[in-house]
């Protein structure tokens, strides 16, 4: 075994989570090690999942003609037989720029960045094979006064489902698929599902999304969600509620789904969206006394700390809410607990949830379900972007911006968002919310204009109206 190298924090996972851990402890003077075992840094973040799916969105949106239909009379037709290949070229682009960012913002704070398969001896070493570094050698073993798991997670793949990564994938595997299909089953009603549903929707895919429940996005204000469904729906996607299937055939020409029902589903692709869990294999956690709970995920307190005191943990791998902009808070939260450093000593209670469907959503706070599920009081007020100028100018009608409140001070209880540039907009409701304002601010305030922003100011309006029992203007 090699000599032990010492760092005051040794982090698993270049990540989101990950990155910023570490960028924040060499802020402060320590003396950092990231490990990653791909042979790029960002995660599933930068190179299979968000990164690379957003900017997917922009690409159908831009090759589709979609966003433009209604503003030029213009149905763009993609070319026959385009390949992903083809599609994905701003995609690569991208996904390099932010590697070579992330590597330059390791190399800027002076942190090692090792490459290679982390197992821990114990809960102070870690054990890295593989690693391809300046210094050579294949084997490293790392000493971390402080360790931070931040290895994301992975899709789940049920036993019963052939996934051949040609006809059937799952979320990590599907971007790599060679072309276009004609069809595509979607297995999943959730963010990933829907996301990539509703992308390959755009690029005139023949798109089936199969659920085992009822409605999509069911933590969404109900309004929200039939919202998005409705406008998949007049788009030409079909929902199969209620079903799931529990056995897949793949051939020359696509994938045969058996659902539960019996009922079968013919496509040329499947993709599997339904769950992930913690990426933790090789990892040898049991060597520094940790282990998974029920879900499948690394348990931690309130500030990230496992069960065992030195090690903590943060980023998709301890679970929800599992979004890139929530995992770097809970890195930084995490190593300055572990440090005493002071400075970030929360992830900040409002966290904005960001979905870019076609159209995009984005939500915080309370809806009007869960005000009914914790019998919280409130009123409603609405502004549509179709009273909305800046609404006509996008070409985006069906856009609604929904505020929830609370009737006897007017306080904010939570903002939902629905169409074009919803995960912006929800900052301007966030602030509001964090920091206890009522909806007088949003009528006080001057908007641009045109602008989306100011539809907050004619939800207000649109709520004053009804908390009085009738309306006071046109929202």
């Amino acid at each position: 075994m090699p000599q032990e190298e010492k760092f005051d924090l040794v982090v698993i996972g270049c990540g989101p989570a990950g990155e910023k851990a570490g960028a924040q402890a060499a802020y402060f003077g320590k003396r950092v090690a990231v490990i990653e075992r791909a042979g790029v840094p960002g995660g599933s973040c930068i190179n299979t999942g968000t990164v690379p799916s957003k900017t997917l969105r922009e690409s159908a949106l831009y090759f589709s003609g979609l966003g433009q239909r209604g503003l030029y009379g213009i149905d763009y037709s993609l070319k026959e037989n385009l390949t992903v290949h083809d599609f994905m070229h701003h995609e690569r682009e991208v996904v390099e720029m932010e590697r070579r960012r992330i590597l330059k913002n390791l190399e800027l704070h002076k942190i090692e960045y090792v490459q290679g398969q982390a197992a821990f001896e114990d809960a102070h070493t870690v054990v890295v094979t593989n690693g391809q570094t300046t210094g050579g050698g294949s084997i490293r073993r790392l000493h971390g006064e402080v360790i931070l798991i931040a290895t994301g997670s992975k899709p789940h793949r049920p036993a019963e489902i052939s996934f051949d990564d040609v006809h059937t994938f799952d979320s990590d595997t599907f971007l790599q698929m060679d072309r276009i299909p004609k069809s595509l089953a979607v297995i999943g009603g959730g963010v990933i599902g829907c996301e990539y549903a509703s992308i390959f929707m755009a690029l005139g895919v023949k798109v089936t999304l199969v659920d085992g429940r009822d409605k999509l996005l069911p933590f969404l204000d109900t309004e929200i969600s039939e919202r998005l469904r409705d406008r998949l729906k007049e788009l030409g996607m079909e929902f199969w509620f209620n079903e799931r299937p529990v056995k897949v055939e793949n051939s020359t020409s696509g994938a045969t789904l058996h659902m539960k029902s019996g009922k079968k589903l013919e496509t040329e692709a499947a993709l599997f969206a339904a769950g992930r869990r913690a990426a933790v294999d090789g990892l040898a956690l049991e060597k520094a006394g940790l282990a998974l709970n029920d879900r499948g995920y690394i348990p931690v307190d309130d500030n990230f700390r496992t069960s065992t005191e030195n090690v903590y943990a943060a980023g998709d791998v301890i679970g929800f809410p599992a979004l890139a902009s929530t995992s770097m808070e809970q890195g930084r939260v995490a190593v300055c607990h572990a440090f005493g450093f002071r400075y970030k000593q929360r992830v900040a209670s409002m966290l904005p949830m960001g979905i870019y469907t076609i159209p995009e959503i984005s939500a915080a706070g309370e809806t009007e379900d869960s005000c009914k599920e914790k019998k919280i009081e409130y009123c409603v007020g609405r502004a549509r972007y179709a009273n909305n100028a800046r609404g006509h100018i996008t070409g985006d009608t069906a856009g609604l911006l929904k505020i929830v409140f609370a009737p006897g001070d007017k306080k904010l209880l939570g903002v939902s968002i629905i169409g074009e540039s919803a995960t912006e907009l929800i900052h301007i409701g966030m602030m509001a919310l964090d920091n206890g304002l009522t909806i007088n601010e949003f009528i006080e305030q001057v908007f641009n204009y045109p602008t989306l922003s100011e539809m907050y100011k004619y939800a207000a309006y649109d709520g004053l109206g009804n908390l009085a029992g009738h309306k006071l203007r046109e929202g």
